[in-house]
Formats: C-alpha cells, structure tokens, sequence
C-alpha cells in the first residue's frame, strides 16, 4: 500500500523515551509477555499505587533521528527503546486513518492508545496501520517499542560496516483518506517503448468499481478508465512524454483521480536496457559515472534523513561529475530518491542482504523479500532509480545461489522494466588477471563487481598490469574501490592513510579502468567518511570508515580531484 505521496498530520518532533536494555516494558521476570507492559502508558490511580515508569517525565528523542547520535550515553547502545507521543485528531466523517512510519531500526512494537497495531522487522522500508476505529478526538498516544539489536538470522545479519543507528530514523505521520482510496499505482513507459505509458491502478474499500482518471501535467494527456470488481485498473496509453535523463532531468505531474480519491505525484519516464555489454538508457549507451553513498549525515552524526541532507550529498555528487549514485547497503530515505529524481542522478537501490546471511533458514528468506517486496513498492514510480540490487559481497553457495536466484525473480515479476544487480564476487585467475564469473552472473541483468586493489589487494601500483576478464556477455559496473585517507593528513604516496596515498591508488586505479573494455560504469567506495564500529584506529578512524573523497565536514581530499577530472574527460570524450 503505498500512502506516502499524500498529505497528513506530522507526528516528527520530541517524543519521551525510556532506555529498556532488560526488556522490562515487554516481558515480566518469568520472561514472559506483559499484557500490562509500557504500552499501556499507566499512570498510578492513587497514591499508593506504585508504577515504575512514566514516559511523561522522561527525557525526549527527537524523530526523525537515531538514538545514538542524540544521547552520548547512548552512542554504542544495542537494545530496547521506547518511544510515546501524544496527539490529538478530529476524524473527518466516512473517512479511514492510517499511522506510517518512514521507518524504524530494527524491530518495531507499535501500539495505539493502548492496543496493539502490529509489528515490522527491517530498518529502511515504510510501513503503517490503519487506526480508524481506535483513533480518537482527544489524548491519544502512540508507543513504540524500537529494539535495534542484531541477530544472526535478522537482514542484515550480526556483521556489517557500518553503524547500527537504532530508533525512528524516518518521519512518522497521520494520514487520512476516503473510505475507498486510491491504496497503490504505478505508471512507467512500457518496457522498449518511448512513447507508450502504461501501468495499473488500485483502491481500496467497499466500494471498488467506479471510473478512475489520470492526467499528465501540462501534456493536455488524460484518460479515463472503470475499475473491475476487485478494484484495479490496468493501462496503456500513447504520450509523446519528454523523457528524463542527467542531462534533462523532467518531472511531469501526475494527477490520478477516482470517483472517491485524488493523488498526486511528480514522475519521469525514460526507458532502461541492456545491449551486449552496454546499458541503454533512453535507447542511446551510457557510461555510469558513479559514487557509492552511504545515508550518513554531512556536518553532523547520524542518519541522513531530511531534504538538506539529500541535497548536501547529491550536490556533492553532482559537483564530483556523477550522473549516477549507488545508495548503498538499503533503501535510503525517499527525500534522496526524489532528490535525485530532480536532480538528474541514476540510482542503484538495494536490499541490506549483505556478506554471510543464513541462507538456509526460511524467516531470514522471508524477511529479506519483505524488505525487498516493500524497496520496489516504495520507489518504483522514481525515474531515477535503473538497478535493483539484491546483495553485495556474499561468499559463494549453493544455498546462496537459490536465495538471491529467488530474490531476482521475484524484483522482476514486480517491476519487469528495471535492471537486476548485485554486487559480486570474482577471483583471480594468475597473478595479474582477475575473472567475473559468479554464478549469479547468469541470472542478473548487470554485473557488480568491488575489487580492492591498492587498499587490501597490494599497493597501488599493482592495477597497472591487471586484467579483466567476464564470463558474461553483461554490462559490468565496479561498484566499490577505493582505500581510506584522513582528511588533512598529507604524506607522500606510499604512506597508508594520507590523502596522497588515496590520491594514487585512484589515478592507479582509473589508468586501469580506462582499459576494460566491458566496463559500463563506476561507483568508488565512498562519498563521504561514515561510522563503523569496525574502525578503530584511534587518531585516524576513530569509529570511522575513512575511504570517503569527502570528509564528515565536507572537506574534500584531493582523490575527490582525481576522480572530477576523470569524469570531466568522460564527459568531453577524452
């Protein structure tokens, strides 16, 4: 169900915490659930009545916003949360309401004036409840029990690079609707087609068979059509659309209207394919000048999550000379998406099924394709995202084979018109060759590649002799690359950690690119320096991934240059 292009009540702002490590609010000491837990939000009804909490009185988390970038006591806390806020609501008449949360890490508990909505498990992708018979006029409070502890069977699993931020790290807001709404839709050029629009439309409620409209912006374009009894509408329409591209970046408004129900939408249409070895995008090749991103907040700690965000890091991007962004390692916030839609800037989104997963369990399975299932219902109406991505750097199975083979199957029975990717693995073949020939290879549309060379594969030097080879006649993008630098720290070139150092490992590295003949494009590991608790290194990491071009502050090292220059003379045919 997709609400997020409505209009609603904002629930973002203070909400009172309790710190729960023990699980106290959830589970009595025979660990057994509490049915009189923190959800209820008791307050004693005399005075000699004892209750040990009280969120009123407690300290406040703002939301959107991690935990530990708020709370220095709370910078390394793995645990349970819990979050309440008030509000009051005056219902329309005949109409439904919905609670959705932008997101939560990891798990999420949600009650509603004491009674219990549901549950979601995955950090990056929306969901919400529908609240319309438990919402009322006055004092209504909603708790959230938000545990980001890791586990070996969760999406990702215990092991990651990069920070575990727990909380509500998106918006939480009201949305109010018809009784029969317009719950999903999607409207895309046809697959192979630059001119023909089609889609399908569906609502939701009782009364499902009515006419449905859409019309497109300023194009005079519009169309009528009735739904079926179980209320969908499929379409296909010509439009002579101008289609969007990095170098046109154009947004039609989209007005699509039932008898009961009006949305609105900004939406690009452009065509994305492969030939052999090249991605088309429009019907013409096009080489993917790419950066990795992580949802890392410039100038501060904590989770990217609002609009200044996304424009300070895609402008970043953009400067750098990128048309294409890979948002790694899960679905980033949708300000980035629609951001890069304006902006002009391809994407690759992906699902956090991220190095050893518990390939053969059936819940981790099930939670990644959730994750999955709601990334593309999310996002599939954004022109700029062309990849989907289902994984990176996973060591090579037979279990793992058949996980992601389902994975990819199922991305391409929801969305048939974007690429398929992952990011893979390849191994040498001498001394001075390295092979592509993953057996995902087959089933994917592009091949994702993170090699290393010149950080933990030798010095730099070593890419000059190196040769590439694929088993696939596929597009190839190298996904990561990179080595890490201290912002300000200047050495000669073979001195680890120095910004010359980083400097030459991409001069080294972009020499060798330059030769691969099967090459479509680009994403070096990383944008910006980000937290990882891997990355200890007191005086150089201090708990930070150091790879980025840029740094936390927006100091840029002088590898940043390097690859401006390169993607300058890409652009001028040098």
């Amino acid at each position: 169900m997709t609400l997020g292009e409505r209009s609603s009540l904002s629930l973002d702002g203070s909400w009172n915490y309790i710190v729960d490590p023990y699980e106290n609010g959830y589970y009595n000491y025979r660990w057994e659930p509490n049915s009189n837990g923190f959800f209820k939000n008791e307050k004693p009804k005399n005075k000699w009545e004892h209750i040990e909490y009280n969120f009123d009185i407690s300290d406040t988390l703002t939301v959107p916003g991690d935990w530990n970038s708020q709370r220095q006591e709370l910078f390394f806390y793995e645990g349970t949360i819990w979050y309440k806020k008030s509000f009051d609501f005056k219902k329309k008449i005949s109409t439904r309401v919905f609670l959705r949360f932008g997101a939560a890490n990891y798990r999420a508990h949600v009650y509603l004036n004491g009674e219990k909505l549901g549950e979601h498990e995955g950090g990056f992708t929306p969901f919400s409840f529908e609240i319309t018979n438990l919402v009322r006029e006055k004092d209504n409070f909603v708790v959230v029990k938000v545990d980001n502890k890791r586990c070996a069977e969760c999406v990702p699993t215990l092991n990651t690079d990069w920070w575990n931020y727990g909380g509500l790290t998106r918006s939480v807001s009201i949305i109010e609707t018809p009784a029969t709404f317009i719950s999903d839709y999607v409207l895309q050029l046809k697959k192979e087609s630059t001119g023909e629009i089609s889609g399908w439309i569906q609502l939701n409620g009782s009364k499902l068979r009515q006419e449905v409209s859409i019309a497109l912006g300023d194009t005079g374009i519009q169309r009528k059509y009735t739904a079926d009894s179980s209320g969908l509408v499929k379409f296909s329409f010509r439009a002579p659309v101008k289609l969007w591209s990095p170098e046109s970046p154009v947004l039609y408004n989209a007005t699509i209207s039932s008898e009961t129900d009006t949305v609105t939408d900004v939406i690009g249409f452009r065509t994305i394919e492969t030939k052999g070895t090249q991605i088309l995008l429009n019907g013409r090749p096009v080489f993917l000048r790419g950066i990795s991103i992580h949802e890392e907040a410039p100038f501060r700690s904590g989770r990217a999550n609002n609009v200044d965000d996304a424009r300070t890091l895609l402008g970043w991007a953009k400067e750098l000379g990128c048309n294409f962004v890979r948002l790694a390692h899960y679905p980033h916030n949708e300000n980035m998406i629609k951001e890069a839609d304006r902006l002009g800037l391809m994407v690759w989104s992906e699902i956090p099924v991220y190095w050893t997963i518990r390939w053969e369990n059936e819940q981790t399975f099930k939670n990644a394709s959730r994750q999955l299932s709601e990334m593309i219902e999310r996002d599939r109406n954004r022109a700029s995202i062309i990849c989907w991505s289902v994984s990176n750097e996973t060591p090579l199975s037979a279990p793992r084979l058949e996980f992601l083979k389902a994975l990819l199957h199922q991305a391409h029975e929801m969305d048939p018109t974007r690429l398929l990717t992952a990011a893979m693995e390849r191994h040498y073949i001498d001394a001075t060759t390295q092979m592509i020939d993953d057996q995902l290879g087959e089933f994917v549309d592009v091949l994702g590649c993170n090699e290393y060379i010149g950080w933990y594969d030798g010095l730099p030097q070593k890419a000059d002799a190196m040769q590439w080879k694929t088993a696939y006649d596929k597009p190839v993008i190298m996904s990561e690359f990179g080595g890490s630098a201290l912002f300000g720290y200047h050495a000669d070139s073979l001195t680890a950690w120095s910004e010359e150092y980083q400097e030459s490992l991409y001069t080294h590295q972009i020499a060798m690119l330059r030769k691969i003949p099967f090459l479509c494009g680009i994403s070096p590991w990383i944008l910006m320096d980000f937290r990882s608790p891997r990355r200890q290194l007191p005086g150089i990491q201090d708990f930070r991934n150091r790879k980025g071009l840029i740094s936390e502050r927006g100091g840029k090292k002088k590898a940043f240059y390097v690859l401006q220059k390169y993607y300058k003379d890409l652009q001028e045919g040098r």
